[in-house]
């Protein structure tokens, strides 16, 4: 059946105990934080268009757990398992401005990244632990929840006078300048502002978020991981990113956003097949977000599912960020009554499904992806959550 998660508390009581293992005391002011991962219901590929999103923040969550040093020397250990050697690591901060780059262990460039565009420098030495229950590579955003940790606890050591969403694009541009990643604001965005019992439809133009209400104690939310990794830094999201951008070029638009399927239609000829594909998915894409939501808002479930399902074919079909283990995933979802939508999650060739579907049959639904799929799917029943936050040692 579905797969027990640890809370946040729970994650907090394991960080103090390897804290206290790894540098041999506690230290007298002892902070601890931690920032969700995060799901889209709908609205994939379109963030770093300028378009409409639909995620909710999860409870599975990043906690970092520290102090403050006299120094300048950061050490961090992280407790994942996934994560690349050395799981350890210590560096020095520079006084003279001297940027900190990106090297090796790759998850420690997130911490570095961070720490580099955190919005009220100088940042203090500071030894720490981090652990996790967002799976890395699942398209749950494990990467947003890792920046966003790391934010939250500078916020602890040294205040910054921000907003929220200047957080959440710091964290961003972390993730842009060490981890090589061309994202969008999404992730970081809900990691940060996440509400309870909320989805948000997130205007990643203007920076506008509207909550759309997600409490309905006769539905759930089922992610079911594939566990199969993906890699976004790989050469696949920057060429995505890349022939959207040339395709708002040649429709004359500063970005998809502002394009009609009119006026793809109307270049059609000025561009590659490919091209035109990709373009086709994020027009539509974005449309079908605000619909989404709107359908949301009025109880219309079916509606939501109907849309949910259009958007996984175009993400197979014109975008082709999906993979055999998705899209089984979404087929076996969608054979159960009481299922009303499911659909691949995140940047794709691998990781998730999100699906929509009553409380009642959720047990049933697992057992028939079970069934089905040809894997060893991993099961996760969620609630939208709460975002960043500051913990309470006991």
């Amino acid at each position: 059946m579905a797969s027990p998660f640890p809370t946040a508390a729970e994650l907090m009581v394991e960080a103090r105990r390897m804290y206290v293992q790894t540098y041999g005391e506690e230290a007298p002011r002892m902070m601890a934080v931690c920032a969700p991962g995060r799901v889209n219901l709908i609205g994939e590929h379109t963030d770093y268009n300028q378009g409409f999103v639909l995620p909710m923040a999860l409870p599975l969550v990043t906690v970092m757990l520290g102090s403050e040093t006299s120094d300048q020397d950061v050490t961090v250990t992280t407790l994942n398992e996934d994560a690349d050697e050395p799981r350890k690591i210590h560096f020095h901060l520079p006084t003279d401005g001297t940027p900190l780059s990106p090297g090796s262990p790759k998850w420690a460039n997130y911490v570095k990244g961070v720490i580099q565009h955190y919005r009220a420098p100088p940042v203090p030495g500071f030894r720490a632990v981090i652990c996790s229950s967002v799976p890395l590579g699942g398209g749950l955003s494990s990467s947003a929840s890792l920046e966003v940790a790391v934010y939250t606890f500078l916020q602890q050591l040294k205040p910054d006078d921000k907003d929220e969403i200047s957080k959440a694009v710091a964290c961003q541009q972390a993730e842009h300048t060490h981890a090589g990643v061309p994202c969008g604001i999404m992730d970081q965005f809900v990691s940060v502002l996440g509400r309870a019992g909320q989805a948000l439809l997130i205007d990643c133009r203007s920076m506008e978020a509207t909550p759309v209400p997600l409490a309905d104690p006769k539905l759930v939310i089922l992610i079911t991981n594939s566990n199969v990794k993906h890699h976004l830094n790989g050469s696949e999201y920057p060429t995505r990113r890349r022939q959207c951008e040339e395709a708002a070029s040649i429709l004359g638009k500063d970005s998809l956003r502002d394009a009609t399927m009119k006026d793809l239609e109307d270049a059609r000829d000025k561009m590659d097949n490919v091209t035109y594909r990709r373009a086709q998915h994020v027009i539509k894409e974005i449309d079908r977000t605000v619909r989404a939501a709107e359908s949301l808002k009025k109880g219309e479930y079916k509606e939501f599912g109907k849309l949910m399902v259009e958007s996984h074919n175009s993400l197979r079909d014109l975008y082709e960020v999906s993979c055999r283990e998705l899209d089984e995933l979404v087929t076996a979802a969608m054979e159960v009554e009481g299922v009303f939508g499911s659909r691949m999650t995140g940047g794709g060739f691998g990781g998730c499904t999100v699906t929509l579907l009553q409380a009642h049959v959720i047990d049933r639904t697992i057992l028939h992806i079970q069934e089905r799929f040809s894997g060893t799917p991993t099961f996760y029943v969620t609630t939208p959550s709460e975002g960043a936050r500051a913990l309470t040692l006991s």
